[in-house]
């Protein structure tokens, strides 16, 4: 009897060290599926903003009014608008990896024909098939960490996200001016080809292979919204909104209202990327420790105060109001990517995490939009003038007191709707 329970012992011991070897295992594999997926994550990120500070080089060398320059911007937001939702259900109809091959290989050469435009319009049809392509590289790096990642890892692989995401928009403005000053504007599309290439290289020899799984039909979007993933969506929409609109309203504030340079605005601005940049992993980390549920509240919980912060510290105090509103404001916008994205994907089945994927960026991107059109519209009522360069510094500030007690109370209906009874999915975590 002894001997049995002295090998019953043993071979629990050897079970336990046998499971403890499995991590071990994957330590080699998992950093090169972390670069790979971060870096397609980063190539999304930069093309959004990295062309933005072109925009004049390009006015001058193309000899083209501002209104049709600005269409290389929009073309790629617009392209990566509409496609992020296809790639997702690619992903899961063709697989996850091939697709992202596929969308690695489109940047690329998109960046190429960007490089090489001989005109306008070839580079704005060239912009909008490299945001295709990013739709690809930022709907299927998402999708393939909720596939490699550990579901105890989860939160702090989304955190990990939502900072690369923040430092390539906040670099492609520095990045593309130095770039411009070296190689001139055909130097902005240029850099990206070779990050394109190395993301390719990494994604084809790290990313694990899925052989015995067999390619399924693609899910229906019907379906997935159907798993109660419309709050999750509304609420994402609801929050990029808000946070487009600090990037819009924000430089008019500063530099009409306050009467800042250019040189000061930009720095000033520059507070709030660099605050995502330091506060995504630890947001991470956190929806581990805690769950969701409690990240999701905290974040959103933040966000009304953040906005409500705006809409009367800046008139108040000026730039240090502005500077504590974006600081209480930035962490729970972090806070709420980490937990929506975790809580939207951590229990989506296999063979739709690719849609459900694509769906979060797509209410995203359109929450960028409203964000951008909307509420500049509401500023611009609030100013009372048409041409806000004539405006006065009292209508300025009135303009930013009206659109930020709407972002407020827009928080405020985010919370209520991540409250629903139907949002079973942060429950169980």
């Amino acid at each position: 009897m002894k001997l049995y329970h002295a090998l019953e012992l043993n071979f629990r011991q050897e079970d336990k060290i046998m499971e403890q070897a499995k991590p071990l295992a994957q330590v080699h594999v998992q950093p090169g599926i972390t670069v790979t997926l971060t870096l397609s994550m980063l190539l999304a990120s930069l093309g959004t903003s990295i062309a933005n500070i072109a925009l004049p080089t390009l006015a001058e060398a193309f000899s083209a009014p501002f209104a049709q320059v600005q269409a290389v911007v929009i073309a790629y937001l617009a392209a990566l608008t509409v496609s992020v939702v296809i790639a997702g259900r690619l992903g899961d109809s063709r697989g996850l990896k091939p697709m992202l091959l596929a969308g690695l290989a489109v940047f690329a050469f998109a960046s190429l024909l960007c490089a090489a435009a001989p005109n306008l319009r070839w580079l704005i049809c060239a912009r909008a098939l490299q945001g295709i392509g990013a739709a690809f590289l930022m709907t299927l790096a998402m999708a393939l960490t909720r596939q490699t990642a550990s579901k105890a890892r989860m939160g702090r692989a989304m955190g990990l996200l939502g900072t690369v995401s923040a430092l390539g928009t906040a670099l492609g403005p520095s990045l593309g001016g130095l770039l411009i000053a070296v190689a001139g504007w055909r130097g902005v599309f240029w850099v990206q080809f070779p990050l394109a290439g190395v993301a390719f290289i990494l994604a084809f020899f790290k990313l694990p292979d899925h052989p015995d799984k067999k390619i399924s039909r693609s899910v229906s979007v019907s379906s997935v919204l159907n798993r109660s993933l419309a709050p999750n969506l509304v609420v994402n929409l609801l929050v990029a909104a808000v946070m487009m609109t600090t990037l819009v309203v924000g430089p008019f504030y500063l530099g009409l209202g306050l009467g800042l340079k250019a040189a000061q605005v930009g720095f000033i601005m520059a507070i709030g990327p660099l605050i995502s940049i330091f506060s995504g992993v630890p947001s991470g980390r956190l929806v581990d420790a805690w769950g969701s549920a409690r990240v999701l509240a905290l974040g959103l919980t933040l966000l009304a105060v953040g906005a409500g912060l705006l809409a009367f510290l800046p008139n108040m105090i000026g730039i240090a109001g502005y500077v504590i509103s974006i600081v209480v404001l930035t962490p729970g916008y972090q806070l709420f990517q980490a937990a929506n994205n975790t809580a939207a994907l951590s229990d989506a089945p296999e063979e739709s995490r690719g849609t459900v994927s694509g769906l979060l960026s797509l209410s995203r991107n359109v929450g960028l939009i409203v964000g951008a059109s909307a509420m500049g519209a509401v500023f611009s009522f609030g100013v009372g003038v048409e041409v806000l360069a004539h405006a006065t510094a009292l209508a300025i500030a009135s303009g930013m007191h009206l659109t930020f007690l709407l972002a407020s109370g827009m928080m405020v209906s985010a919370i209520l709707i991540a409250n629903l009874p139907v949002r079973g999915r942060f429950s169980r975590l």
